[in-house]
């Protein structure tokens, strides 16, 4: 049975400048620079340059006398240049955004070849069939950017037959598979990652013992190998306990990852860390200011401020003029806009950055860890009058520079937690201390998470073991099984 009622809902929609605000906010200043000379060259009504008060003053006293004359004669507006079916797209969305600036904006800044470059670089110097480098070029396509080849050699039969009306086998991927497996970086092209070890130790000299004996540990006592259970080797190899530590140190020299030093290697240089904010400390406190090294000051084109007063006067002629208004117009609108939300967005940014600099003034004096205070995004939402939402756009790929290093903004936002005293202290400060602990541990018998909680808790922290349970895994460190070593 169909039933109909009326229901209100209160629903908060932004406009298109709003959403392009909240853009303006979230990027860092790299981008921003990017953004500004874009906009520069495809606005002629903005351009570079400081714009007086006074002459500021002089422009608005004008305009407002134009406006004066226009009522004394008749209730005459720009408006009247334009029909209601032809209003222009400006006075809908702002001219500053496309589809197009957003697929751009994704684009890394880069400079030199990628890893999947590199790999198809090297695969055209191979020997190879039209069809073999086909195969060769879509299956590099799927080796992700730690150098594995994570989608099943049947999976791939089938994407070529549907999709290139190609006809292969597994066999035949197979063997193009294998000469991929012998480009650099060592290991590229493995499916798992004992097939990893295996590349690279099949490429080293196994005349030493030692490397002979690690290949079989890989090879058939992998599982055993994974799991630590070390025992378990030396009694089936019959082997002692420091030939197997031999072993492991070999082994211990590969890489998991073969594509992930090219990758790191790549990312650094492509993309530069450059500050948003610049702090300096002194005698008489804290210096701070945004980093505007290459951002221009902005002001509207004059000539076009004047071309448009222009045209208002001249209203004989409104029928002629009236595309030649609204491109001005628009023009100008959008430059206007566009100058309005750079210092918004400048603004903001220092708003919310001087309030973590009041909340963790403690801290940026000499930068001691110990001295951060729990601070979550409500605490400088509720010091700025800012939106919570607004204060993680500032937080988010912001980067302040200090007397004692670079650090994200991120890296001052932690949760709370009390000690046997009632004293609050941030969760970075437990998890130094569960760091401290298991690097000095005894490797041959890790501290498991229970003897980790009873030894915060011994420091006066209450903390229940899954909560220190969580704080390893943040800090990546595996359970006791899997750091023991022999």
């Amino acid at each position: 049975m169909l039933k109909q009622k009326l229901q209100q809902k209160l629903l908060q929609k932004l406009s298109p400048q709003q959403i392009q605000m909240i853009k303006l906010l979230e990027i860092p200043t790299l981008q921003i620079e990017q953004r500004i000379k874009k906009e520069l060259e495809e606005n002629p009504a903005l351009e570079e340059g400081s714009e007086e008060d006074d002459d500021v003053a002089v422009m608005e006293d004008e305009e407002e006398q134009y406006e004066d004359n226009d009522k004394d004669q008749e209730e005459f507006t720009l408006d009247d240049y334009i029909e209601e079916d032809e209003i222009p797209e400006y006075r809908l969305q702002t001219n500053n955004y496309s589809k197009e600036d957003e697929k751009r904006s994704e684009i890394p800044f880069s400079v030199g070849s990628t890893f999947q470059e590199h790999l198809e670089a090297q695969l055209s110097l191979r020997d190879l069939t039209d069809k073999q480098k086909i195969l060769g070029e879509y299956i590099l396509g799927n080796i992700d950017e730690d150098g594995y080849l994570r989608r099943e050699l049947v999976n791939i039969v089938d994407d070529l037959a549907f999709l290139q009306n190609l006809s292969t086998t597994e066999k035949e991927l197979e063997e193009v598979l294998e000469i991929i497996q012998d480009l650099d970086p060592p290991g590229v092209g493995a499916r798992t990652l004992r097939e990893c070890l295996l590349i690279q130790l099949a490429i080293k000299d196994r005349t030493e013992h030692s490397l002979r004996t690690a290949y079989t540990v890989i090879d058939l006592y992998f599982d055993e190998f994974s799991k630590r259970h070390y025992d378990k080797i030396t009694a089936k190899m019959g082997i002692t306990e420091s030939q197997l530590k031999a072993v492991i140190d070999e082994i211990l020299k590969l890489n998991p990852k073969p594509g992930s030093l090219f990758s790191d290697s790549f990312n650094r240089s492509s993309q530069p860390i450059i500050p948003d904010f610049i702090l300096e400390h002194n005698e008489g406190g804290f210096d701070l200011h945004l980093n505007s090294r290459n951002l221009p000051e902005l002001r509207l084109n004059s000539t076009y401020n004047e071309m448009l007063q222009s045209y208002v006067r001249d209203k004989g002629q409104k029928k002629e003029m009236k595309e030649a208004v609204m491109f001005v117009k628009q023009k100008i609108d959008s430059a206007r806009w566009f100058i309005d939300a750079i210092r918004q967005r400048q603004n903001t940014l220092l708003l919310t950055m001087n309030a973590i600099l009041k909340y963790q003034e403690e801290y940026f004096i000499d930068g001691d860890e110990t001295k951060l205070r729990p601070m979550i995004l409500k605490d400088v939402a509720e010091m700025t009058g800012l939106d919570i939402s607004t204060v993680s756009r500032v937080a988010n790929s912001k980067y302040i520079q200090t007397h004692f290093g670079i650090l994200p903004l991120k890296y001052f936002f932690s949760e709370g937690l009390q000690t046997d005293s009632g004293e609050e202290v941030s969760t970075r400060e437990i998890k130094r201390i569960l760091q401290d602990c298991i690097e000095n541990e005894e490797k041959r018998r890790p501290l498991t998470d229970e003897r980790l909680t009873e030894i915060l808790q011994e420091k006066g922290y209450q903390i229940a073991r899954r909560t220190v349970a969580k704080y390893r895994e943040q800090l990546n460190i595996p359970v006791a099984r899997l750091r023991r070593e022999i």
